[in-house]
């Protein structure tokens, strides 16, 4: 039997059962009350979730599904009464479990909630570190929202930063790597190119990111569709 690749275009209403059944079958999305629209590979996600946790998974799961393009979150966080707290009692957990991880340098990071929404600021030098913080306040109780102004820069030599990225892109089993474009002007890098689905723009993303003296990546790599398997 012969194996050939087939680019094969989704219709919208495939997309969105797609959409659906994976929401079903991720557990940490228990909510039945998120809506889906899809126009044009587009997806669309509306209705309410009863944790930002919640919500941040449901927007994960629907980035995974193939022929996905785009995801605009519309989700709304309802809290129950039970996991309503303070603003100050956010503060506070949100302040310990930041430092409670080894991934973020101590006094780096700098906090502020208002009406349960999180705003985390500061510099540190690495992107895993501006990530570490993110996902220790993501699903704490009574939390409503997370913006991360945490900006980076780094300490390493800026030279050779696209070798790396082009090298770790070669690397790595989820890159067709001659389809990401990479440049870059000083410690920012931009990627341009097509891939198949969100999984792939993400990981060059994170690629990127990881190199030695890049400070901010730009990313404008376009999920072209995706291709399925035939005889």
């Amino acid at each position: 039997m012969n194996m050939l690749l087939s680019k094969e275009k989704k219709s919208d209403k495939e997309i969105k059962n797609d959409v659906l059944s994976e929401l079903k079958y991720e557990p940490r999305v228990k909510t039945t009350d998120i809506g889906v629209l899809v126009k044009d590979g587009v997806v669309t996600l509306e209705g309410f979730t009863a944790s930002y946790s919640e919500k941040w998974e449901a927007v994960r799961a629907t980035k995974r599904v193939s022929g996905v393009r785009a995801v605009a979150d519309d989700i709304k966080v309802k809290l129950a009464g039970s996991h309503d707290r303070t603003d100050g009692e956010i503060a506070a957990s949100a302040a310990d479990h930041i430092g409670w991880s080894v991934s973020v340098p101590k006094d780096k990071v700098g906090i502020t909630v208002q009406h349960g929404w999180v705003t985390l600021s500061g510099q540190v030098e690495w992107w895993y570190q501006k990530n570490a913080a993110e996902n220790s306040v993501l699903y704490l109780t009574g939390v409503k929202g997370v913006t991360n102004l945490i900006t980076i820069k780094s300490m390493a030599d800026a030279s050779g930063i696209e070798a790396s990225i082009l090298k770790a892109f070669e690397r790595t089993a989820l890159l067709e790597s001659h389809k990401i474009e990479v440049e870059t002007s000083g410690n920012k890098v931009t990627l341009r190119g097509k891939v198949r689905n969100y999984a792939e723009k993400e990981e060059a993303e994170r690629a990127a990111w990881a190199a030695p003296g890049v400070n901010s990546v730009e990313d404008k790599i376009k999920v072209e569709g995706f291709w399925g398997i035939t005889d």
